[in-house]
């Protein structure tokens, strides 16, 4: 027998096996938190919590100001999720004029087939983690007001953002999104 016979063979039923795993694979529906019709081995999944833990001026001098801030994200389901990338901006909101000072990113994001490293976040299900950041602003002299309510730690904070996550693997499920926004 020809031996490319065995070979389509073998391939073909590989891409059956791979289409099979692609097409029963996990899902993930954040619109309700009960269980699917139908299927009653699949349960919901829950979207993750966020809430801001603290915002403080940490360093302050004439020239520069260090505000650290931390998020404390929860995840209410029983299976693990992923974040991914938490995108965030800050406003000082207690002067004159609401401005925005800073913002950041925790996390990435996978922008392609292939990466090399990770930078994302487990979350096991049940728990919760802090992620922190670190802005550093420097005093051009323009706004005295500011710089004030930072010494005497009088400031009013805004902070408004979003949360990529998804299910406990990259490949399973859909990127969701949690957008999210605090006073404080």
């Amino acid at each position: 027998m020809n031996p490319k016979i065995f070979v389509g063979v073998a391939i073909a039923a590989l891409a059956a096996v791979l289409g099979g795993i692609l097409l029963m694979g996990p899902s993930i529906d954040i619109e309700s938190p009960t269980q699917m019709s139908g299927n009653s081995d699949v349960e919901q999944v829950r979207p993750i919590e966020i809430e801001l833990e603290e915002i403080v001026v940490s360093k302050i001098s004439e020239r520069s100001a260090t505000i650290d801030v931390a998020f404390e994200i929860k995840n209410p389901n029983d299976r693990s999720m992923i974040v991914t990338t938490m995108d965030y901006q800050l406003y000082e909101t207690g002067y004159s004029q609401s401005e925005q000072l800073g913002g950041g990113q925790i996390g990435h994001r996978a922008e392609g087939m292939v990466e090399f490293g990770s930078n994302y976040y487990t979350l096991l299900g049940g728990n919760s983690i802090i992620l922190r950041d670190e802005i550093v602003l420097r005093n051009s002299g323009n706004t005295p007001e500011l710089w004030s309510d930072f010494e005497s730690n009088t400031n009013t904070w805004k902070v408004s953002g979003v949360v990529f996550y998804n299910l406990s693997s990259m490949t399973s499920g859909q990127e969701n999104e949690l957008y999210f926004e605090f006073t404080q």
